[in-house]
């Protein structure tokens, strides 16, 4: 039996499961682990994007008030993504030598006929649906593997009335085939939550015949290096460029997509000030644009080197474009996360500086231990990366920082040291120290 004759079945599942999830009173699954800067409106959270919607719905802050759900859910390609992670050793000279080591970043593989998949997808999509506000929309970035079986789920989801706009995402890339046209374009679904959602289509090119001038009344003509224009509502087809290579926005995660196409989103479907979301996240391509412009975010996902990409892109951008600033954000942590495999040897002074009557701290990382590292590095790579773990593991450190509380008890200090590396481990340990 073919996949479509089934999708009747796979709505009503996801439909029960969902219902399930809502009635079932648990406790949270995440907890705040820490924010960062001043701004507890954007949130990160590490940890099953499900568990993550049903816990900002059981504490009522966040129903109806997203006006725009980005998500980049896997495609159902049957592939497994890699990540590049990039380590700096240092040579016996003193310069620094980057390694590089490919990790897997997620499986996109689902048992049976896609069926598993689409019900995966289906339950998220309500709980979306009840996140979104009024005038909200929803766009779901596809491609062909299982775009068309999408658009079904969502017309019974989201309504076919309120479809807004099937947008196709072309690009140029390496790789082809004889035995198919190039596959180079992905689809994006839009969808308003209700027929009074807010879009703002931004002004394209459209170049006129030949490029001459119309010279019609009336219309307001412009010209280029190449010719004769007028402006228009920009149509459905987008050609922007991939994350390439050489591109500064690399960071190596797989299918990383580029910030002028969330730029675009963010701006035709939201205002400053407005609530962002993206539930399959990645490396927080979603949350470093919407806060650039000004917009608040919430973003999920359960990858380990997700989180590891997100949270350095996240706490080391200072958020600051055409004079929009959002810096910071919450973290939350599923509970049931092991956050960290690593030992650290550590040591800290406290000191007052006379001069300018200043407290003074002084911290060393003594020595950082691997106790278990992930399976998930390529076979490819696993020597290496067996050598730097037992060699030189504290190069595998990306982040580090402490924190300073002074205690009820004079002279007496409580540090707390913060370490993130590159495979996602992320250590908090507490010292407490005397002047």
């Amino acid at each position: 039996m073919g996949l479509i004759y089934k999708l009747s079945d796979i709505l009503t599942k996801s439909r029960e499961e969902y219902e399930k999830i809502l009635r079932t009173k648990e406790a949270p699954a995440f907890s705040l682990v820490k924010s960062v800067g001043e701004n507890k409106n954007s949130r990160l959270y590490y940890g099953d994007n499900g568990a993550c919607m049903r816990d900002m719905l059981a504490a009522g802050d966040f129903a109806e008030k997203f006006k725009l759900i980005y998500i980049d859910p896997p495609f159902n390609s049957k592939a497994n993504y890699d990540a590049v992670i990039n380590v700096n050793l240092e040579a016996d000279d003193g310069k620094k030598n980057k390694v590089s080591l490919r990790h897997r970043a997620y499986e996109d593989s689902w048992d049976g006929d896609s069926a598993e998949y689409l019900e995966m997808l289906a339950v998220r999509l309500f709980f979306m649906k009840d996140l979104l506000k009024e005038d909200g929309t929803i766009w779901v970035h596809l491609d062909w593997h299982s775009s068309h079986y999408v658009k079904l789920l969502m017309d019974e989801i989201f309504g076919e009335e309120n479809f807004i706009n099937e947008i196709i995402w072309q690009y140029k890339s390496g790789g082809s085939s004889n035995r198919h046209f190039a596959r180079k374009h992905d689809t994006i679904l839009v969808y308003g939550k209700t027929k009074k959602y807010y879009i703002d289509i931004p002004k394209e090119k459209s170049y006129n015949r030949g490029y001459k001038a119309y010279k019609f009344k009336d219309v307001q003509e412009y010209e280029d290096e190449l010719g004769w224009y007028t402006l228009v509502n920009m149509k459905d087809v987008w050609t922007l460029d991939m994350v390439g290579r050489t591109s500064s926005e690399r960071n190596g995660y797989a299918t990383q997509k580029p910030e002028s196409l969330l730029r675009r989103i963010v701006l035709a479907a939201t205002e400053e000030g407005d609530l962002c979301g993206d539930f399959f996240s990645g490396s927080g391509t979603l949350a470093k644009t919407a806060a650039a412009l000004g917009r608040d975010f919430v973003v999920c996902d359960k990858g380990k080197i997700s989180f590891a990409k997100s949270y350095e892109r996240l706490k080391g951008n200072g958020f600051k474009e055409d004079g929009c600033s959002k810096g910071g954000f919450q973290l939350f942590v599923d509970k049931s996360i092991e956050m960290s495999k690593a030992k650290v040897d550590w040591s800290a002074k406290v000191l007052r500086n006379i001069e300018d009557d200043e407290i003074q701290v002084e911290t060393q990382i003594n020595a950082y231990e691997l106790k278990a590292y992930e399976e998930e590095i390529d076979k490819r790579d696993l020597q290496t990366a067996e050598k730097i773990i037992k060699d030189n593991p504290i190069s595998l450190i990306q982040n580090w920082e402490i924190d300073v509380e002074p205690l009820e008890e004079d002279q007496h200090f409580k540090i707390r040291l913060e370490i993130l590396d590159v495979l996602g481990n992320y250590t908090i340990e507490e010292k407490n120290v005397e002047l």
